[in-house]
């Protein structure tokens, strides 16, 4: 990270700020997506956290400390955007699955499926520190930094995030009572 240009954006340098959000812009979108499941939701929270970061810039106490203290104002502006569109109301949007190189479409699609039910039962803070891990890569160090926690603390919510996820995944792979009572009657048929 530049210091010079984040001091030069503290300062009320435009372009020294756009030259230091422009190569996050795209992971910052792909952040909000996949925490928030929404497009227009993911640009809402993407553009409140570059807007809440300009204007909150000047009291950023260490340049050096720039890119987490970014990530931190992203993910509470998807905190933020979520809770909004939860009192609102319910909708649903397609998402573009991400292209695959190879393997079984069908399968794929199933899994997808899955993983975006069970990720949709998770509380923000759980999809909040598994976004940070899986999509972003982060260590449970850089995690905790972003989000201003210890990292034991942000090994634990990890660790309840896939323990969570788990759960909902078994729940949706077990057959309901309706589906129970309908193999039974094929079976005594």
């Amino acid at each position: 990270m530049d210091t010079g240009l984040v001091e030069r954006s503290k300062q009320g340098d435009a372009g020294a700020f756009d030259a230091l959000v422009a190569p996050l812009v795209e992971r910052f979108h792909g952040v909000a997506l996949r925490m928030l499941r929404d497009v227009d939701a993911a640009d809402d929270a993407t553009q409140d956290a570059l807007v809440s970061a300009w204007r909150q810039l000047p009291k950023l106490r260490r340049a050096d400390r720039f890119e987490p203290w970014l990530w931190r104002i992203l993910v509470r502006a998807c905190y933020t955007e979520s809770g909004r569109r939860r009192r609102s109301h319910a909708r649903i949007q397609y998402l573009a699955p991400e292209p695959r190189e190879h393997g079984d479409p069908f399968g794929d699609v199933d899994q997808r499926d899955a993983l975006e039910r069970a990720f949709g039962r998770l509380p923000d803070e759980q999809r909040g520190v598994l976004v940070l891990r899986h999509y972003l890569g982060f260590s449970s160090e850089e995690i905790a930094d972003v989000m201003e926690i210890r990292p034991g603390t942000a090994r634990t919510r990890l660790h309840y995030a896939h323990r969570a996820m788990r759960a909902a995944l078994d729940a949706d792979a077990r057959p309901t009572p309706t589906q129970v009572a309908a193999d039974n009657l094929g079976a005594v048929s």
